[in-house]
């Protein structure tokens, strides 16, 4: 049996060393090799002589190297002009187009494709700078600082205002460590934080943020550092602001008849002689002023109870039988209790009633005039119980102020009660939220409640 023979290994590597286009060549040559040999034995055998046989095999030759090399040049010529396309794609430059691009042929299908590689790459660099040119005017933009940070902990990147935070341009600031910018402590967070600090563009009450990222394959950090000293003081601006004007209509209203009354019996008591009934008339004032000055003591005490509300103490309490026993309490309108499931939560029981007397007096208030329509309820899911007191009144009004200190739209309101019921309620967890009732009048109350102390 015939053993197959492979090729030494030094044939191979010296075939392996020829180029492309020597095989392209050399497979030219192979092609026509056998036709050559053919000829020329043709010619010997016809007698041919030698004196024109060699001329003859020597143009055959010629002939043949030449179609051959024209062979590798139509071979090679279209593969350099993809080299070429395809390094201009490397350095970045998508303005070169082959010329060859055409349907239905082998290299113009190649040439097709590198042509649209390269206008898709076009395309996409330019969403990128159009994209890096907005991320960079929107970080430039914003009041927060940013800060990134390479993996030795140099800063790389920053926008101004972090330039601003720390007191130096940016030249002075980009490659130096964190240590050296004295903001390595914020390197170290693991999670959010906000805390009084200072830095050398100002000090104040920061939100700090840290996040990883990777960049050519290394780790960097990102530093968020946001002032919160501004919005904080424009939102406790905003509710001195409030709670003042407030102040000053109930202080008005009781200081003005005061005012009125005292100067109105001080022209009494200074007539002489005094008229027949001044005793009345300074029995009728007295009385006018104390009914103020008790209004004012009222107003006072609702402040004391807002601003002393101890922490709820929590226990098991069973949410219908508290909700029937202060429904029980209110003697103006009778209280609807819908038939719903027992359930209990952890909670202050002092401090829900009183939230829960001060939602359904609120209701009873509001349905006055009809002596009805007043309806609690409760439901649970798997977090929470939601208590709602709906009334058949006139609704809500201004929404916005419905949560404002000592803000009423009721006669000898203190303006106190849903503010009250709203802190009790966040302090245990919850929330309280009220809104009109969908296709009718009146509103709800939903008080929400955990089940289980967090």
């Amino acid at each position: 049996m015939a053993s197959s023979r492979k090729p030494s290994p030094v044939r191979q590597r010296y075939f392996e060393s020829w180029t492309y286009d020597a095989h392209i060549l050399a497979a030219a040559l192979l092609v026509v090799l056998p036709v050559a040999l053919v000829l020329g034995l043709v010619l010997a055998w016809r007698d041919v002589p030698s004196s024109l046989l060699l001329p003859l095999l020597c143009i055959a030759g010629l002939a043949t190297l030449g179609f051959a090399v024209r062979l590798r040049n139509r071979v090679i010529y279209p593969l350099y002009t993809l080299s070429n396309l395809l390094e201009a794609l490397r350095e970045g430059d998508f303005s070169l187009r082959g010329s060859r691009a055409r349907r239905g042929d082998p290299i113009g299908e190649v040439v097709w494709e590198v042509n649209t590689l390269s206008q898709t790459l076009r395309d996409q660099r330019h969403r990128v700078e159009e994209t890096s040119a907005l991320l960079s005017k929107v970080i430039g933009a914003t009041d927060i600082a940013i800060f990134t940070f390479d993996s030795e902990q140099r800063l790389r990147l920053t926008n101004p205002a972090g330039e601003r935070l720390l007191a130096r341009p940016v030249h002075e600031l980009l490659g130096r460590s964190a240590e050296e910018l004295g903001i390595a402590d914020c390197l170290r967070l693991e999670e959010t934080h906000i805390r009084k600090r200072a830095f050398p563009g100002g000090s104040g009450r920061f939100e700090v943020r840290r996040a990883r990222f990777r960049e050519g394959g290394r780790p960097h950090e990102l530093v968020v550092v946001a002032d919160l000293s501004r919005a904080l003081r424009e939102e406790e601006r905003a509710a001195w602001q409030r709670l003042l004007r407030v102040l000053g209509h109930e202080l008005n209203n009781s200081l003005a008849p005061i005012r009125s009354m005292t100067g109105t019996l001080a022209k009494l008591l200074a007539q002489q002689p005094p008229p027949p009934d001044w005793r009345e008339d300074v029995g009728g004032g007295l009385a006018v002023i104390g009914d103020r000055a008790e209004a004012l003591t009222r107003f006072m005490a609702g402040y004391t109870a807002l601003a002393r509300l101890p922490p709820p103490h929590k226990r098991a309490i069973e949410i219908g039988e508290l909700i029937r026993r202060v429904a029980r309490l209110e003697q103006r309108v009778a209280v609807a209790i819908s038939d719903s499931p027992s359930v209990e939560v952890q909670a202050d029981p002092d401090q829900i009633e009183q939230a829960l007397i001060n939602l359904l007096k609120n209701a009873a208030d509001a349905t006055l005039p009809r002596a009805d329509g007043v309806r609690a309820r409760w439901r649970a899911d798997r977090e929470h119980v939601h208590v709602e007191i709906e009334d058949a009144g006139p609704g809500l009004g201004a929404t916005e102020n419905l949560f404002i200190p000592f803000y009423t739209t009721k006669p000898g309101g203190s303006g106190i009660g849903l503010v009250l019921a709203r802190q009790i309620a966040e302090a245990h967890g919850g929330a309280l939220t009220l809104e009109n009732r969908s296709g009718a009048h009146g509103c709800i109350a939903h008080l929400r409640l955990p089940l289980q102390e967090g």
